[in-house]
């Protein structure tokens, strides 16, 4: 069992929580993150967690939305090939709603990479929620000189959630606290 301790943390201000382990440190306490995001890493096993604010993807249905996100996410850093390896169906968040309208939730696990859309319809926003977690670490790299070279430890044996519970964890925990981030939105 992990001795992780995690707790509810604020997202844009409060306006959005979710929880996850105390080891995952705000990157902006380090360097510049755009405003869309809030960017979480524990620099001691090379793992980041990532939530991020997207205009609402019209073109994109909602099954499958997250395997969609993840090819795009794949393109944009210039990954050769995405190898999918889970996908989830639409679930209805019923804690998650604005009004009247729950939002929907997918998911896709790749290699190294855990992705959730969940898509907020009624206030235009698709919400992405990315677990990053390093098969092997390349002794080039800047983590290598923190992290070290090669195969990472298993959370596990190293007392830690492993990254897939990190992020159910941050998934399932997800709350909007004040809708008025959204613009066009009152406070809910």
């Amino acid at each position: 069992m992990s001795e992780d301790l995690y707790s509810e943390r604020p997202l844009f201000g409060g306006a959005i929580s979710s929880s996850f382990p105390h080891r995952f440190q705000d990157v902006s306490n380090i360097r510049q993150v755009p405003d869309h995001q809030e960017v979480f890493v524990d620099p001691s096993r090379d793992e980041s967690l990532i939530f991020e604010l997207l205009d609402f993807k019209l073109d994109v249905g909602d099954n499958g939305s997250a395997a969609w996100f993840l090819q795009d996410l794949a393109t944009e850093q210039d990954a050769e090939g995405c190898t999918l390896f889970e996908q989830s169906g639409v679930v209805e968040a019923p804690g998650l709603r604005y009004k009247d309208l729950p939002a929907t939730v997918t998911t896709a696990v790749g290699q190294m990479v855990y992705l959730a859309n969940l898509r907020l319809k009624e206030v235009g926003t698709d919400v992405l929620v990315t677990a990053y977690e390093p098969l092997l670490i390349n002794p080039v790299s800047e983590s290598a000189s923190t992290v070290g070279a090669g195969l990472p430890v298993p959370a596990t044996q190293s007392g830690f959630m492993q990254m897939s519970e990190v992020f159910k964890l941050a998934v399932s925990s997800f709350k909007v606290n004040d809708w008025s981030l959204f613009s066009g939105t009152a406070a809910a």
